[in-house]
């Protein structure tokens, strides 16, 4: 698997919002996985918590949506397990999605009849929900039709789902999916996990995909300290009604502190 230092990958537009944000190198992740993501591959993405993983995911499929000559309906599913992880998804991606021309919304069982009416009636490029509402949005004609020419699905959080009810529940939901739209491409988002195999089976089950790992642990030195005590302590400790020990310990602490902080 070839890695990419640049974004040129891109098209311009998603490009020139990267250098307004001041990013300019991809992360490992994005360096791997967003070339086959653009290429239209199934792709897990495993990797720790703030390594850019999510935008290894969105930023080749904006950069797909926005050079379609035509969008009609949504073109990207994001589901998340948790409505928090909604929101929290929503925010990031509105600045992308403004700045790029394109619509955003999210739903989830919460969701006003108003803006539920309003999705169906004006469907956004991207939707962010949950599988409960993928679920629930399938049998309304007008979201089935919303979703015939959907490009992509995004899953997050797949450790949390896979082997539980809630990952039945995705699976059925994304099957029920393919019949109103076909196949789509699928990205899964999976902090580190025992099994990449195993949580790329219940993900894509028998469809060909590529499982991209990344380990960004540093290596640590540990020491241990153990202060005696001393003169200072030894007052300390009588003010304080503790130990000679301690209060040695104690000092150790806050002079680590004060200096790291």
């Amino acid at each position: 698997m070839s890695s990419n230092s640049s974004f040129d990958y891109l098209i311009e537009p998603v490009r020139s919002l990267l250098r307004e944000s001041g990013i300019e190198e991809p992360t490992p992740p994005q360096a791997l996985a967003s070339p086959l993501i653009l290429q239209g591959e199934n792709v897990l993405i495993i990797a720790p918590t703030g390594s850019g993983k999510t935008e290894a995911a969105i930023l080749p499929l904006l950069s797909r949506i926005v050079g379609k000559d035509q969008r009609k309906g949504i073109s990207l599913l994001y589901i998340t397990p948790l409505r928090a992880l909604n929101r929290d998804m929503l925010r990031r991606l509105e600045v992308w999605c403004s700045k790029l021309g394109l619509t955003i919304d999210v739903r989830h069982g919460d969701t006003p009849l108003s803006q539920r009416n309003k999705q169906s009636r004006s469907p956004p490029d991207l939707l962010v929900t949950t599988p409960e509402t993928l679920q629930a949005i399938l049998p309304g004609s007008r979201m089935r039709e919303n979703l015939r020419m959907l490009d992509a699905v995004v899953v997050d959080e797949v450790h949390n789902l896979v082997e539980s009810k809630r990952g039945v529940q995705l699976s059925v939901g994304l099957q029920r999916l393919r019949r109103v739209a076909g196949e789509f491409q699928l990205i899964g988002l999976s902090a580190t996990v025992g099994s990449p195999e195993l949580a790329a089976g219940f993900l894509f089950g028998d469809r060909k995909h590529q499982i991209v790992k990344v380990d960004l642990r540093k290596d640590f030195k540990y020491g241990i300290e153990y202060p005696t005590p001393d003169l200072v302590n030894s007052e300390l400790a009588e003010k304080t009604f503790a130990t000679p020990d301690l209060a040695a310990r104690l000092s150790r602490i806050a002079s680590l502190l004060e200096t790291h902080t």
